[in-house]
């Protein structure tokens, strides 16, 4: 099934760029130019997935979102908000009250297309041939094949033993693993490596990917948290 994607924004060469880029990808695209008229274009299309501005005339997209989540034949809908106001508080609101991300402008393409690629593997009807082997936890996601991950519509490529590492850890979440397992699991029985190697990849593996999703326990060993 082919993901149809609405885009609403009162600024026509936003639209068309954007337009442009995700049809690219193959996703069906609708176009809306105000909140009155993305309501109507939402309510024929159905789509799986809404890009909505916030600031724009007739209706403006929290109004719009709003309304949306009123209605039950969006509940499965994904809402990204974009817009040139990136206030803390607008951001929280516009969550609040249905939305299911917030990029900002100005975009870059390739972020911004890589962000709704992995929006859509969110919707439960879109079941892509491509996507077999994701691991979804929380805001990471894992591409076994291509031994990358995306971060919030981030791709980062890995190393291979770096990958093989964080594929372990990741089997069972919250799981402390031992030093003596990760070796044997990741770099096998019939390799000599010390404790040292383990600690390198790890420093390697937060510096791409931050800090908050490997946990040390001080004399067992490491565990991925969400």
């Amino acid at each position: 099934m082919k993901a149809r994607i609405l885009i609403v924004d009162d600024e026509d060469d936003i639209v068309e760029l954007l337009s442009y880029n995700l049809q690219k990808e193959g996703y069906i695209l609708e176009k809306a130019y105000d909140g009155k008229q993305g309501l109507e274009k939402a309510q024929l299309f159905n789509p799986h997935l809404i890009v909505l501005d916030i600031m724009m005339p007739e209706m403006d997209g929290i109004e719009l979102c709003t309304l949306l989540r009123q209605d039950s034949s969006f509940d499965k809908a994904i809402i990204a908000f974009l817009t040139a106001r990136n206030e803390s508080f607008t951001q929280v609101h516009a969550l609040d009250i249905g939305g299911d991300d917030f990029i900002t402008k100005p975009i870059k393409i390739d972020v911004f297309v890589s962000r709704i690629r992995a929006l859509l593997r969110r919707h439960p009807e879109l079941k892509l041939s491509t996507d077999t082997n994701i691991i979804t936890l929380g805001d990471l996601i894992i591409n076994p094949e291509a031994y990358s991950i995306e971060i919030k519509g981030e791709t980062i490529y890995l190393a291979k033993k770096e990958f093989e590492l964080l594929l372990f850890l990741t089997t069972k979440p919250g799981k402390v693993y031992k030093r003596k397992d990760i070796l044997n699991n990741v770099w096998g029985t019939d390799v000599v490596v010390g404790d040292r190697t383990i600690d390198v990849h790890i420093r390697k593996l937060r510096e791409k990917i931050g800090s908050d999703f490997i946990s040390t326990i001080k004399g067992v060993g490491y565990k991925f948290s969400l």
